[in-house]
């Protein structure tokens, strides 16, 4: 069985494993994204068949997903999510966590965009307005992830029942995917900027669950020890 000394390393351990996956994960697809070959070789034929294949059912579901995803929707969401959290847990420990989460996930879209240069798909592809902005990563799918993923981990530590438990985390995951494959559909982003997304929102979680971690254990042992702090 597990000892309590090799549990209190055991969420760190695996954050830092899944950080370093993830990070060795979106230098390959900025590679292949950069150089054209390996999976975003496949990018345009992809789109292509996606393209092909639209219909206007599918187009109106894409397009609500892209809404959420938009950035002033976020905020908003943000906000109002922030403002729930501290409410329900008379604590600024929640919101602070998604306030940081979604800071870091801004950053991080900005940062690799910039670095990467990454033009977009051409106009042929796009159903909407053309955006000018660079394609990798994909930032709907990077900032919705984190938004969605970070909130539904606060909510669910504060639930005990398994089941909306359970639907709190399908609810996150669905709402990741959707925006995620709305990007593709509507002809604004290739297949690897939004894998690179949910590659970039799975690592920066990662860290952003360390943090939650180590300051959660910080204050554990403050509340033990009343000689610190």
């Amino acid at each position: 069985m597990m000892n309590l000394s090799t549990h209190r390393y055991a969420v760190p351990v695996v954050c830092a494993v899944v950080a370093l996956g993830g990070t060795i994960g979106v230098i390959e697809l900025a590679d292949a994204a950069t150089e054209s070959d390996g999976l975003a070789a496949l990018d345009p034929q992809f789109t292509a068949n996606v393209v092909s294949n639209r219909t206007p059912v599918l187009t109106a579901l894409a397009r609500g997903f892209t809404f959420v995803g938009n950035g002033p929707v976020l905020v908003t969401l943000l906000l109002i999510a922030s403002l729930l959290l501290w409410r329900w847990t008379h604590s600024l420990r929640a919101p602070a966590l998604l306030l940081f989460a979604m800071a870091g996930s801004t950053a991080l879209t900005a940062g690799v965009k910039a670095l990467v240069a990454r033009k977009r798909p051409g106009i042929t592809f796009v159903l909407g307005p053309v955006e000018d902005s660079f394609a990798f990563p994909s930032g709907h799918t990077l900032n919705s992830t984190v938004f969605f993923i970070t909130l539904a981990g606060l909510v669910w530590v504060g639930l005990r029942s398994f089941g909306p438990r359970t639907a709190l985390a399908v609810a996150a995951l669905l709402m990741s995917i959707g925006i995620g494959l709305s990007r593709i559909y509507l002809g604004h982003h290739w297949a690897t900027d939004v894998l690179a997304g949910w590659t970039v929102a799975i690592t920066w979680l990662a860290l952003v669950c360390l943090v939650a971690y180590i300051s959660r254990s910080s204050d554990s042992v403050r509340a033990e020890d009343p000689l610190r702090g």
